[in-house]
């Protein structure tokens, strides 16, 4: 399964309304540049239907290296962008993963591989 791109939405888009591709590109990259600016001022991003990105805040910690256990590393506090998808997005997400289980049902040709 490949993934989807920029360059992939800004074709699509193209042809679904026949917006030269440059313009397309410009409107999504400054959309995205809009989004990661909020982000950075600590501003959560609400986007109906399809989810809300937040910034949250990692405490510090104390980490491990498997190699050297013995030596603590201490990983210092950060930002981090957290997604939580909004209903409409569960709702299509929701599809896959039934027809993931669907095919993999003992008997299946799939779940024989």
């Amino acid at each position: 399964m490949a993934n989807l791109t920029k360059r992939d939405l800004v074709v699509r888009i193209s042809n679904e309304t026949g917006m030269v591709q440059q313009d397309v590109l410009n409107v999504i990259q400054r959309t995205l540049d809009h989004l990661t600016e909020s982000l950075a001022q600590g501003q959560a991003v609400e986007l109906r239907n399809f989810g809300v990105f937040e910034v949250k805040l990692r405490k510090a910690r104390v980490g491990r290296n498997p190699n050297r256990p013995e030596h603590d590393v201490p990983i210092p506090p950060r930002a981090v962008v957290k997604f939580k998808a909004g209903k409409e997005m569960k709702t299509q997400v929701m599809k896959l993963s039934q027809s993931i289980a669907n095919n993999a049902q003992p008997g299946s040709p799939s779940a024989a591989s």
